[in-house]
């Protein structure tokens, strides 16, 4: 107990107006800088609010101990609660903040809720009923009474929980940010401690302040790029999931440059300057965000910009003004906010899918069939991860149809090649230009190979046992499938497992550019040839043809692409060269097959151009494999 002015005569409002003017400047740095509006960004901002609270109120209850006279002692009672609760309520948040990104069970974190909230409910029932019974704090007779001070147990009770939390569950917290939490939160208790020795109160509420700097500055600081004003790719995540759980409307206008993209360049300084203009004197509040080195998005607040579409049609006529200056390629997407896309989190996926079918310096509005696209596109996807996880040879989901080619010795159909097909439940058909691709990109192309082959090779095995002519049935293979090193012994076992002869499968495959593939390529047939199975080059006349390497690569048969096919029909000189080169091939004693026949006219300028095989829209579009009997025929008698 002691006389109330001695009591404030230990205190200096100075420290709980540095807490105040703190709390105003992470506030201002707040509104300035772009946060991630995350669940614990939320806790942390009602903390500083918290603060600010047990500031005021701890001058105001400082300052009313030495006013007895004028002011009644139920306010006196009711600030210093108001003091301590809103101090303990910090700390309360400090342990809720931490359940957070340590991942606890359910059970847990009910178990530490339940443990602070009960010593919350202790301390205040403690502040109530130590007045009321005067065990505790209160005044009488114009003096004041400490009694039993329970601050330091509340302050010990709630840090030491935290920390029990923190060092329990280290392995879930990155380590730089755990020894920022406890070596702060060691300053705080040293500053309490030295405080305490000088019987001083007049930085309580400071101690409080110093983990916030922590944590701001750990987990919530979100730098701009001073060159640039851009924030990273995992600031944009954040901030559409807070906007589409508060059902906001945003813009958003993608700039893809390629020449950046990888190459760990920076933009030049021009741009960089260029692109500030845009967001800046187009838009009000947009914040751009750097997805990737050659990838900006730029995000627009509608409901704060309500004539965003005339400012983008200006921001794009200023970008092709400003184009020639730089003359680098580029691609921009724009979309509103998506819920399908919001609720997944998915723009950057979209936004790179838009990309792949767009053609450069273009500008594209994503609309709601590119959405359906993206959407059937990962689905396909996904099944494709499923077949390859699956590795079932037998999966229903892939499908072999055919397309029957003639033989100009026989004029019978007794070869045909596979192609492969998707069927699937949520969208049908699927081509293979929608997946082929993809697979490929993916390392799942293999599997479905596999599968086709094997599907292949039980047809025809049920085609002869029921005396149908099958010469052979052609399988493509893409080059990235020839370098595994399981090449050769997958083809065996399936050929081997179906019980026909190897002669009755081809493999088809097109040229490498790859010096290490054309070697790998050259072992790899010659080994698989040694077992009587033929292989095409198919795709000769697309892109890049080096004889030197057709001549030294075992192929049976060249493929003609339809290509070469409609050039005989452009002009004399096409013609002669087409023709000159089947010849040259022929006399090689390779055979040569013509695709994409589809006219009268075309068979016949392909027969004089030493064809022995043709293939096209003429004879058959591609169609199951089983109808194949359709097209071939049985032995006779």
């Amino acid at each position: 107990m002691g006389e109330a002015v001695t009591y404030y005569q230990n205190y200096s409002p100075v420290g709980d107006l540095l807490v105040l003017a703190t709390c105003f400047v992470f506030f201002i740095l707040i509104k300035s800088a772009f946060i991630s509006k995350t669940k614990n960004f939320a806790i942390f901002r009602i903390m500083l609010v918290l603060l600010m609270i047990a500031a005021v109120l701890g001058v105001v209850y400082r300052v009313s101990l030495n006013s007895l006279d004028t002011i009644p002692v139920g306010v006196i009672y009711a600030v210093r609660a108001g003091y301590h609760l809103a101090l303990f309520g910090n700390l309360f948040l400090y342990v809720m903040y931490a359940m957070i990104p340590l991942h606890l069970d359910k059970e847990s974190d009910k178990k530490y809720l339940i443990v602070a909230g009960t010593g919350y409910a202790c301390l205040f029932l403690y502040e109530v009923l130590g007045t009321l019974f005067k065990f505790g704090f209160y005044i009488e007779n114009g003096e004041i009474y400490n009694g039993f001070n329970i601050f330091p147990v509340g302050y010990i009770f709630f840090v030491g929980l935290l920390l029990f939390m923190l060092l329990r569950y280290r392995n879930r917290l990155p380590k730089p940010i755990l020894k920022g939490i406890i070596g702060t939160y060691a300053v705080s208790i040293m500053m309490m401690g030295i405080q305490g020795s000088h019987h001083q109160s007049s930085f309580t509420t400071a101690t409080f302040l110093f983990p916030a700097f922590t944590l701001l500055y750990l987990i919530h600081a979100n730098p701009y790029d001073i060159e640039i004003g851009t924030v990273n790719v995992s600031a944009f995540e954040d901030m559409i999931a807070y906007n589409y759980s508060h059902k906001k409307r945003f813009l958003l206008m993608c700039l893809f440059m390629h020449d950046f993209e990888g190459s760990g360049k920076k933009y030049p300084v021009e741009i960089q300057q260029t692109i500030r203009h845009f967001y800046s004197d187009f838009f009000r509040g947009a914040v751009v965000f750097q997805i990737t080195n050659g990838r900006m998005i730029l995000a627009v607040d509608i409901d704060k910009n309500p004539a965003y579409e005339n400012s983008i049609n200006h921001m794009l006529t200023s970008f092709a003004d400003e184009y020639p200056k730089y003359k680098k390629d580029f691609k921009i997407t724009i979309t509103e906010n998506v819920d399908v896309i919001s609720e997944n989190n998915d723009y950057v996926g979209l936004v790179k899918y838009v990309e792949s079918h767009m053609k450069e310096n273009d500008v594209h509005y994503i609309e709601d069939k590119d959405v359906k696209e993206y959407h059937e596109h990962k689905y396909i996807l996904n099944q494709l991860e499923d077949i390859h996880n699956q590795n079932n040879l037998d999966d229903p989901r892939v499908e072999v149809y055919c397309q029957p080619v003639l033989n100009i010795l026989t004029g019978k159909y007794d070869t045909a090649e596979a192609l492969m097909r998707l069927n699937l439940d949520e969208i049908g058909m699927v081509f293979p230009d929608r997946f082929i691709h993809v697979a490929e990109e993916n390392n799942y192309i293999h599997t479905l190979s596999k599968i086709i082959l094997h599907k292949t090779c039980m047809r025809i095995r049920s085609m002869m046992d029921c005396t149908y002519i099958v010469k052979r049935i052609s399988v493509n293979f893409s080059v990235s499938e020839v370098r595994d090193d399981s090449f050769c012994r997958d083809i065996n076992d399936i050929i081997r497992d179906s019980g026909i002869p190897y002669e009755k499968v081809a493999i088809e495959i097109t040229e490498s550019q790859n010096d290490n593939d054309f070697i790998i390529m050259k072992d790899k047939i010659n080994e698989l040839r040694e077992h009587g199975i033929k292989f095409y080059l198919d795709d000769f006349g697309t892109g890049y043809s080096n004889f030197e390497r057709i001549m030294e690569l075992p192929f049976d048969i060249i493929k003609f692409d339809r290509s070469l096919v409609l050039a005989c029909g452009a002009d004399y000189k096409s013609e002669k060269m087409v023709y000159h080169l089947a010849r040259m091939f022929s006399d090689m004693d390779y055979s040569v097959l013509y695709e994409g026949v589809e006219t009268m006219e075309d068979e016949e300028k392909c027969k004089q151009m030493c064809a022995n095989y043709l293939q096209g829209y003429k004879y058959s579009k591609p169609i199951p494999i089983e109808r194949l009997t359709e097209y071939f025929e049985k032995e006779s008698a």
